[in-house]
Order: C-alpha cells, then sequence, then structure tokens
C-alpha cells in the first residue's frame, strides 16, 4: 500500500508544469539610493511566467570571457604597497582579487609612466640627443618595487588573473619629440621599439608575470601636453606591426597576443584600418576600445567586419566630475558590464584599481579620476566607490571560461547573461525605468520573477 502511494505521488510530480519545479535562484542587488549594496536576497523558487519576459537561451552562445577588474598602475599599487599596513593591505587584495571578494581575474598594466605615475619615466631612458638601438640600458627596475610585488600577491590569490600591459611613450629616443611628451613614433625606430616591448614581456616573463594581451599604444590618436603619451596613426600602426612588432613576437613564440587601437568608441574606422591590412592583420588578436567618447555600440559593427578577432573594453574611469551614485551607477552597468559584453567584450577593465583621497597621486593629467576604491594615505583605510559595486556585480558570479548567451531584453530592463563553466547561469539585469519593475526571467523549461526597483541592478545564478 505505502509502496503504491509512493508510486501516485511520483506519478503526480511528474504530471505537474514545468514552472511547479522547486529550486532556489540566487539574488543579489545593488539600488540606487544605495539602501542595498551588492546585497544577497532571499532565495527565490521557480514559477509561473506571467507580464514582462526575459528568455535566456543557453543555446545561443558568443564569447568566451577572460573576466572583470581595473588597472594596477602605477598609483595604485604605490598606494597598497606603501600606504598599507601589512594586514589592511592583504585584506583589500583578496577582496578584490579572492574568490570571496570580488574575483577580479583581468587586469592591466603601464609599461612605463602614465599620468598616474609619481614620476615620468620609460625602461630605457636616455639623455635628450642620445639614443640606445641595442638597449643597453633597457632595465625594469622601476617595476620592481611596487608593480611586480602587487601583480604577484594578486596572481597568488587568483591564479586565473589574465595581465594585459600598454605603453604611454615609447622611449624619448625613439620619438620625433626626444620626449616622453607629445610626439610621434619614427619609422626608423620601429625595430628598436619592438624589440623594446619584446624584452618587456621577456623580463616580466622572468619575474613569474605572463603577460596574455598587449597594446602598442594607450590612445594613439591623443598626444597629452602634461604626461607621456604618443601619437601613432592607424597606417603606422599597420606598418609597425605587420613589419616589426607582430614577427618579433611570433618569433618569441607566440605567446602574447596583440591587441590594436586602445581607444574611444568614437572613431571605429581607425581600428578597421590596421585590421583591413593585409600583413598586419594575421598579427592582430583583436581590438580594444575606450570609453571617453562615442557609443559602446561601435564595437559591434567592427566585430562584425572581422568575426575572427576578439574584442576587449580596456579603460574607462569614473571621477568627481561624475559623483551621483545613481546616474554613475546606471552608466557603468548599462555601457561597460551590459553594453561592452552584448558588443562582444571578453573583458572589461575600469581605470584605476585604486586611488587616494586627493584623486592621486597623479603627474600631470586627471586630477579628480576615482578608483575602484579608495585608499586613505594615512590611515590605509579602504571606501569602496561606485565602480566597486558596478563591477561587483559582474565578477563575483561570471567565472572565468564563462561564455556569454543570449537573452531578450524588454521592458527597459537592460541584461546580459552567461553560462559558468559549471554550467549554472548568470543574469545581470538593470532596472532603466522610473518605476520599479516585475518582471519573469524564462529558461528552458524553469522560470522565475522578480520585482526590481527603478534603477536598481540585479545579479541571478541559478542551475538550469
Amino acid at each position: 500500500m505505502r509502496f503504491s502511494a509512493k508510486l501516485l505521488m511520483t506519478a503526480a510530480l511528474l504530471a505537474l508544469p514545468m514552472t511547479a519545479y522547486a529550486g532556489p535562484v540566487k539574488v543579489w542587488e545593488t539600488d540606487a539610493d544605495q539602501s542595498k549594496l551588492l546585497a544577497p536576497q532571499a532565495d527565490i523558487g521557480f514559477g509561473k511566467a506571467s507580464g514582462t519576459v526575459i528568455t535566456v537561451d543557453p543555446a545561443q552562445s558568443y564569447q568566451t570571457m577572460v573576466g572583470f577588474g581595473a588597472a594596477m598602475t602605477d598609483a595604485s599599487v604605490y598606494l597598497i604597497r606603501n600606504k598599507m599596513t601589512p594586514v589592511q593591505r592583504d585584506a583589500l587584495m583578496g577582496d578584490l582579487f579572492g574568490k570571496n571578494g570580488l574575483n577580479f581575474s583581468f587586469t592591466r598594466l603601464t609599461i612605463g609612466a602614465s599620468d598616474f605615475s609619481r614620476e615620468h619615466y620609460s625602461y630605457d631612458d636616455m639623455p635628450k640627443g642620445e639614443r640606445d638601438p641595442d638597449l643597453k640600458h633597457f632595465s625594469i627596475e622601476a617595476a620592481k618595487a611596487d608593480v611586480i610585488p602587487a601583480v604577484k600577491q594578486a596572481l597568488a590569490i587568483n591564479p586565473k588573473l589574465t595581465v594585459m600591459a600598454s605603453p604611454w611613450s615609447a622611449p624619448g629616443w625613439m620619438k620625433t619629440t626626444d620626449s616622453l611628451i607629445q610626439g610621434s613614433l619614427k619609422p626608423e625606430a620601429y625595430p628598436y621599439f619592438a624589440d623594446y616591448l619584446s624584452r618587456y614581456l621577456t623580463d616580466m616573463r622572468a619575474e613569474g608575470i605572463d603577460i596574455t594581451l598587449l597594446t602598442l599604444q594607450n590612445e594613439p590618436g591623443f598626444e597629452p601636453d602634461s604626461y607621456p603619451g604618443m601619437r601613432v596613426e592607424p597606417e603606422s600602426r599597420a606598418a609597425f606591426i605587420g613589419g616589426y612588432l607582430g614577427p618579433k613576437l611570433k618569433g618569441d613564440g607566440g605567446r602574447t597576443k596583440i591587441l590594436d587601437y586602445d581607444h574611444n568608441w568614437d572613431l571605429p574606422s581607425s581600428p578597421l584600418t590596421v585590421l583591413d591590412d593585409a600583413r598586419a592583420n594575421p598579427y592582430v588578436a583583436g581590438v580594444a576600445w575606450h570609453c571617453y567618447a562615442g557609443d559602446v555600440a561601435a564595437q559591434g559593427p567592427v566585430h562584425e567586419a572581422h568575426p575572427d578577432k576578439d574584442a576587449y573594453f580596456t579603460e574607462c574611469s569614473g571621477g568627481e566630475w561624475a559623483p551621483k551614485f545613481s546616474d554613475t551607477f546606471d552608466w557603468t552597468v548599462k555601457n561597460l558590464i551590459i553594453g561592452s559584453t552584448r558588443n562582444w567584450s571578453k573583458g572589461v577593465l575600469m581605470w584605476n584599481l585604486a586611488l587616494d583621497e586627493t584623486f592621486g597621486p597623479h603627474k600631470g593629467g586627471c586630477s579628480d579620476c576615482r578608483g575602484v576604491v579608495t585608499i586613505n594615505s594615512t590611515t590605509g583605510a579602504v571606501t569602496k566607490n561606485i565602480e566597486y559595486y558596478a563591477f561587483g556585480h559582474a565578477s563575483k558570479f561570471v567565472k572565468v571560461g564563462a561564455v556569454r548567451v543570449a537573452s531578450s531584453e524588454a521592458d527597459g530592463i537592460s541584461n546580459v547573461a552567461f553560462k559558468n563553466p559549471d554550467g549554472k547561469l548568470v543574469l545581470i539585469a538593470l532596472n532603466g525605468n522610473a518605476e520599479a519593475k516585475t518582471f519573469s526571467v524564462v529558461s528552458g523549461r524553469k522560470a522565475f520573477h522578480y520585482s526590481l526597483p527603478a534603477g536598481a541592478v540585479a545579479t541571478f545564478v541559478w542551475k538550469p
């Protein structure tokens, strides 16, 4: 009799519609008024779909993710290594790169100085009028004080960390200005600059740091007048990559991939010129993008023109020009976390990982940029900024090797979905409406619903 009852119960359960399956969906939420900040919510079960529906379809897959993170600039690592106690430092690095923290898995280094350095330098500076074509004076000694120890600590915490690097300028003696400030790369210096970048990669590898991705110049269409920079037009980049850097790195074993551009969304014709060049194209793995002009949608047509090339989003800075939490949080999630990944970015980076209470240290350049965190230079205390929470909604949950999958947008709910290597699905949703919105998420035979306040973001994780 008991056996028959059990059979009847099993048959009844199997006959239930898909919406009645029990099972938790994990949820984390940040609200525009900061009442919730990346806060875990009560698990929700599967139920009936109704109203606005977002469909997640893991059968339609796109790029494989490297991850999310921020640049370990000279300023950032100086503060972490010199303005914090060892206990504070370990706690912060664990929070930023650890699996129980933000789990950052992507970072960027500067090859020599940027504006967020305390001094302007390259790894082969020479007195005015002197040259060093054999790179006899090349040295990464400057990186050994703070950069290398900080990156090695990050790698120890997260061995899956992908490291990319970008120069802000070639050494002055290779340039038309004989200076780190302004100017362009001399064509006769192309072989020397290729050797310079190769030496950097080799010497960093000897220190235990593999540079996976390399751009040949940060923002090559801009010549700043107060910090290192260098103009390299697309035709010149194509000639340099195709004739010098590409063959050089291939001869070194091809362990580092070259990304072109490393500049804003507003001039997609620039990377297209390089990708359309027959000599350069085979050596270019993808395109790196910045946020300071144009629209994130520009990434899409460039990928469509060259679908064999990857896309990465490699720089955007928060700052005091946009101090309001609700507006900046909304923009950051909509454009960087959702927009750039829906437009093929495999990795997404903010600019400075950390800055101090006076938005530095820096020498020239931006005087009100904001780090992902602020480190008080007197006490070592850490303040988590807007970008911390925006990026945390992705970096904590989208694992290295996750694949972006199809998800529909509906009724002002911007979103992006991923399938993690363990099979779990992740949906990041932003309510861009002026009022709260209730919506359903449907994937396969499972559905759940949720109500999200205006301007809020939620990350959902569930097993399909």
